[in-house]
């Protein structure tokens, strides 16, 4: 890797106040977000919403802690149906939606929120000594990602929040830059230093201009402006997905043997629907498969 490729990648940044009551989180994800579009084939409206989305998954991992993990998942009545993205605080996110080729009428004035239209945001945290995942689920406000994710923060964890989230399409309609910031209060945050913060990010320039002549560091500077942060850390983030054919092939082995022996053709093709990877079983690896599932049975 190149230093201008290093410098460059997608990375977040994690920061606190001086004096511990706010946290900062910001995100590069351009390079996430342009191969969720080549991976899934993406319109420009589910490139958007998808990108936010999974934007948005890194910001809310960032909290937790080794191989935990936060599933989004917004379903709608609208075109797009429902989008889901899964971020590990590894810097790990993934994520699909399930109509990728979906578009909005602008002639009649839709907005990016009729994408998803009328639905529901959940959020799943699959956690540490935690049997079952925690899920909270909230109407979406907008379907926008935006509002939704700080609506969501504000009445399922009560956590007052300032969310703004980025994907900027260049005149190809490809995507020149994404990133997002999420700023939360902590317990015994002044409220005047929480509506600064606020205020900064309203008035400051879309993140995806900001990072076309910027850093992290920069933007940063612009969203505490007088007041005093301090860096906790920082850490590549990337589109990754752990989906394997040795995964496929243990899926595999809990169908039924006989629906296995029935399947025809030579070959079956199985797809990841979190990165679009294909996996092909020939004829002779299924009859395996289905042999050893009856063995086990007996």
């Amino acid at each position: 890797m190149n230093r201008d490729t290093f410098l460059n990648r997608d990375r977040l940044l994690l920061a606190i106040t001086e004096d511990g009551h706010h946290r900062l989180a910001i995100v590069k994800s351009t390079e996430i977000a342009r191969t969720a579009r080549e991976n899934h084939h993406l319109s420009l409206l589910t490139t958007v919403l998808l990108g936010r989305a999974l934007t948005a998954s890194l910001l809310l991992a960032s909290n937790l802690k080794g191989e935990e993990r936060i599933q989004l998942k917004m379903e709608g009545n609208g075109p797009v149906g429902s989008l889901t993205a899964e971020a590990t605080s590894h810097g790990e996110v993934r994520g699909y939606p399930v109509r990728p080729d979906a578009e909005i009428d602008l002639e009649n004035r839709q907005t990016l929120g009729d994408g998803l239209g009328i639905g529901l945001l959940s959020v799943s945290k699959i956690l540490y000594n935690r049997a079952q995942p925690v899920t909270g689920t909230v109407e979406l406000r907008r379907g926008n990602v935006n509002e939704d994710l700080a609506h969501y923060l504000l009445q399922s964890e009560q956590i007052p929040s300032a969310v703004s989230l980025d994907v900027a399409l260049d005149e190809k309609g490809d995507v020149a830059e994404a990133g997002g910031i999420l700023v939360q209060a902590l317990p015994g945050a002044d409220n005047k230093q929480t509506l600064e913060l606020e205020e900064n990010i309203r008035t400051m320039p879309q993140i995806g201009e900001q990072l076309q002549s910027g850093s992290l560091d920069d933007i940063l500077s612009t969203i505490a402006g007088s007041i005093k942060v301090k860096e906790l850390s920082r850490y590549p983030v990337d589109f990754f997905c752990r989906c394997s054919k040795d995964r496929f092939r243990r899926s595999l082995s809990l169908v039924n043997p006989d629906d296995l022996k029935d399947m025809e053709g030579d070959t079956e093709e199985l797809v990841c629907h979190y990165c679009n990877k294909k996996y092909v079983f020939s004829r002779e690896e299924i009859e395996a498969i289905a042999q050893k599932a009856m063995v086990r049975q007996n």
